[in-house]
């Protein structure tokens, strides 16, 4: 099975129409499995929630879990491995700081061996047995009419010294 696991950004980038970002991880996600973190699911919800999504948004979020991805629970071994990120160290012998949420969505990951795909490099980097794919730091292409417009833009005029 050629699978990966979306982090909660990237399924929001491709779930609102016309984000530039969603162009960068459509190649990641095109004719693969799709899966998302049983936490995903609830960070999504929050978002809608706090952002005052009507039914038909929400019914549309709901159809894509739904339809669109497998949603992966958690599991003793997604616990085992929860655990084992939350005594991850720094190559300095500190704890290193790995919030809770994001903490799962490895151990989901890490407990499918499928590669997790996330706009947030930087949170996921250097887990052990976690493979991240991330386009964090390449800006997305600008769409040819941002790059072309019909007409080019007024000239600023200039001040006397």
């Amino acid at each position: 099975m050629d699978a990966v696991q979306l982090d909660t950004d990237v399924f929001s980038y491709l779930l609102k129409p016309g984000d530039p970002r969603a162009e960068l991880y459509r190649p990641h996600v095109t004719g693969k499995t799709v899966a998302v973190a049983f936490v995903t699911v609830g960070e999504l919800y929050a978002g809608a929630y706090k952002k005052g999504w009507g039914p038909k948004r929400l019914s549309d979020l709901e159809y894509r879990l739904k339809n669109a991805v497998i949603i992966v629970p958690y599991d003793i071994e997604v616990c085992r491995a929860y655990a084992r990120l939350a005594n991850l160290k720094t190559p300095s012998g500190s704890d290193r700081t790995l919030p809770a949420n994001d903490r799962w969505i490895a151990a989901c990951a890490i407990r499918h061996s499928i590669p997790l795909v996330t706009h947030n490099r930087r949170h996921f980097e250097n887990i052990p047995d976690l493979k991240v794919i991330s386009e964090e730091d390449r800006p997305p292409e600008p769409k040819p009419q941002e790059l072309f417009g019909s007409e080019p833009p007024e000239p600023t005029p200039s001040k006397p010294h």
